[in-house]
């Protein structure tokens, strides 16, 4: 598929666009095409929630929208691991902190609703998300560096991607 770039050496995965209206699911792929998580959308009353599954079934990660907030918010609940999503609201360029409890805090930049984006840590880019590398028009692609929290920064892009459409 073409993801190694800028020295990114983990996993791969593809994933959908235009499939996060809530009600829907999707399957995230590897790079061998293997469905490896679902995204199972659910539609609640008060707020938007997904939940992240593995192969077999097994929550591994729930996403919920933060409603009656001053910013748009997403928290990301992984077993004691949880993180906040939220959408900076100064800059030139699309921005999302991802404020981790109890483990270092991560951003997202670049060209959000373009697919064209990195997620950072401490300066250090431990995923890259790119469409540019399929001929699909509707699929794009997550590069992660080595020894990342794969299910959490699946949950990260599905954050940006259902922020950058509300």
């Amino acid at each position: 598929m073409g993801f190694r770039h800028r020295g990114l050496d983990g996993p791969t995965f593809q994933m959908r666009q235009k499939i996060m209206a809530i009600g829907d699911d999707f399957w995230i792929e590897d790079d061998d095409g293997h469905k490896v998580y679902k995204v199972n959308g659910k539609a609640l009353r008060m707020r938007d929630t997904f939940i992240l599954e593995d192969a077999n079934g097994n929550e591994v990660s729930k996403i919920q929208e933060k409603k009656l907030t001053i910013r748009d918010k997403m928290t990301i609940e992984r077993g004691d691991t949880r993180a906040t999503v939220h959408k900076r609201l100064i800059g030139i360029r699309d921005h999302y902190i991802i404020d981790v409890d109890g483990g270092e805090d991560l951003k997202a930049h670049g060209n959000i609703v373009n697919h064209e984006y990195e997620i950072e840590r401490d300066g250090d880019t431990v995923a890259e998300v790119s469409k540019k590398w399929f001929r699909v028009r509707d699929s794009y692609g997550v590069q992660l560096a080595q020894d990342q929290d794969v299910p959490l920064i699946l949950a990260i892009t599905v954050c940006v991607d259902a922020m950058a459409r509300g």
